[in-house]
Formats: C-alpha cells, structure tokens, sequence
C-alpha cells in the first residue's frame, strides 16, 4: 500500500499545468488559440466598416477604419507568436480577412473619392488594386523569406495606407475627371508596387536586433505624439515616405553594384593563398 506522504511529495513537485485538470487545461489552450483569431475578425470587421462608410459616403469616418484594421493585423500575428497558437488556419484567415481590409476596402474607398468620375477607368483601376493585394497576400504564404528585414514586394497593408491617409487628409474628395486623373496613381502605384520585386524595410526585427531598446520606445512616443497633434499630415508623410523608401534602397543598392570594381567582392580567398600571398 502506497504511503500518502509520499503520494502527496510526487503530486507536489508537479509542473502547475500537469496538476489543472485536463479539461481546464484544454480550455486554456483552446483560448490561446482563438484570441489571434479573434484579432483577425476584428481586422476584417474594420475592412467591412471601411466598405460601409465608404459606399455611404463618409469618407472621414471610412478612412480610419483601414489603420485599425492594421493594427489588429500587426497584434494578432504578435499574439500567435507569443502563445504558440500559429497553425495554418490562422494564416489563411489572415490572409482572407487581409484582402478585405487592405485590398477591397480601400478600392471602393478610393473609387468613391476620385475614381468614381472616371467611369469604367475608375473600376477598373479599383480592381487592379484588389487583384494586385491578393496576388502580394498569396506571394506571402508561399515564399520562403532568407532576409527577414524586407520585404520583397510591397506590404499590403502599407499599400493601403495611401489611399486611405490620402482620403483622410482631403476627405472632400475628387468630382472633376481632370481633377481625378492624379487618383489614378494613387491608386496604380501602390498596386504594382505590391507584385514587384523591391524590397521594403521590414520592422518586425528592430526590436530583437537594436542594442538600446529604449531609443525605439522614445521613437514610439514621439510617434504617437505627432500623430495625436497633427494625424492627417503625419499619416500622409508616413505613408508616403515608406513608399519612397523602396525606391531610395533600390537606387542605393543599384549604386553599389554600379560602383563596384570587377575585382572588388570576388569571392574568398583560401587561407593557404592568403598565407602563400603574405609570405
């Protein structure tokens, strides 16, 4: 017969997860696993919102929807992350919800601002901007990415950021077809940007790589202090600027490669060579 002493030493030393009961336990982990995709619902819900405003046309109630969207977007993969609740439902959610709130919604946002008076030109450049966001979300399941610090191809939701900051800071909108022609780019160059090949500054990895942590939350801050005092400008300028950056690191790598000698970066030399060379 067992000594209950002993009994209750063995229990006692068990992890705090093995002495829950198996269904508490299953609970537990069946939450952590629908939290992220909770997130997700939310960012398309905001995708949805967008359409409805935007279709109403209250373009500066639509508009913001998009950057919330983004938000629940960047949590909800932080969160899978953490928990260890990633698995390949979560990721087609994402991207289906994605194509909603960064493909769909500021296609109708757009056409409702300053497509509209460009007839069928309107619609179809709308449905570029779709077709280009769900091809760059499939790109992104499927490709193994060697440099996690860009990007290849534009981010749909940094796509999205331009139509929508640009709405958001002239609401009033485009109702001249003259006047609507610069909408068109607007909405083209974000689109092909998405399906090419230019790499874009991925910040995911900042705050695992920086050596002082706390510069990025100064930068936070003062981030959020801007966008607090003066969010339409700021919004555009942020928008604009990362879309400019992938033009910027692609001329300053063509630059490089231009600049550099046929003998320059030849592959390494042997250490018996180097040593043959020294003496």
């Amino acid at each position: 017969m067992a000594d209950p002493l002993e009994s209750r030493r063995r229990f006692s030393v068990l992890p705090k997860s093995s002495r829950t009961s198996g269904t508490s336990t299953r609970g537990v982990r069946r939450g952590a696993y629908l939290l992220p995709s909770a997130l997700t619902m939310g960012n398309m819900f905001c995708g949805y919102a967008c359409i409805v405003y935007a279709m109403r046309n209250e373009l500066e109630t639509a508009a913001p929807f998009i950057g919330f969207a983004y938000v629940l977007d960047v949590l909800d993969g932080r969160v899978a992350r953490m928990t260890g609740a990633e698995s390949e439902f979560g990721l087609q959610f994402d991207s289906l919800a994605d194509v909603v709130s960064f493909g769909v919604a500021p296609a109708i946002l757009s056409f409702q601002w300053g497509l509209q008076p460009l007839g069928r030109l309107g619609w179809a450049a709308g449905f570029m901007f779709v077709a280009c966001a769900a091809m760059r979300l499939a790109r992104f399941n499927i490709q193994h990415v060697s440099d996690k610090r860009y990007f290849v191809g534009m981010p749909s939701p940094a796509a999205a950021a331009i139509p929508a900051s640009t709405v958001y800071l002239y609401p009033d909108g485009l109702y001249d077809y003259r006047a609507a022609l610069p909408a068109l780019a607007m909405v083209l160059v974000p689109a092909v940007l998405m399906v090419s090949t230019i790499r874009f500054r991925a910040f995911k990895t900042i705050d695992s790589h920086t050596r002082r942590p706390y510069w990025v939350l100064v930068f936070v801050a003062a981030g959020i202090m801007a966008i607090a005092t003066h969010p339409r400008f700021v919004l555009v300028a942020i928008a604009y600027s990362y879309l400019l950056s992938g033009f910027i690191g692609l001329a300053i790598t063509r630059f490089r490669h231009r600049g550099r000698r046929p003998g320059d970066q030849s592959e390494p030399v042997p250490a018996d060579q180097r040593d043959s060379a020294a003496r």
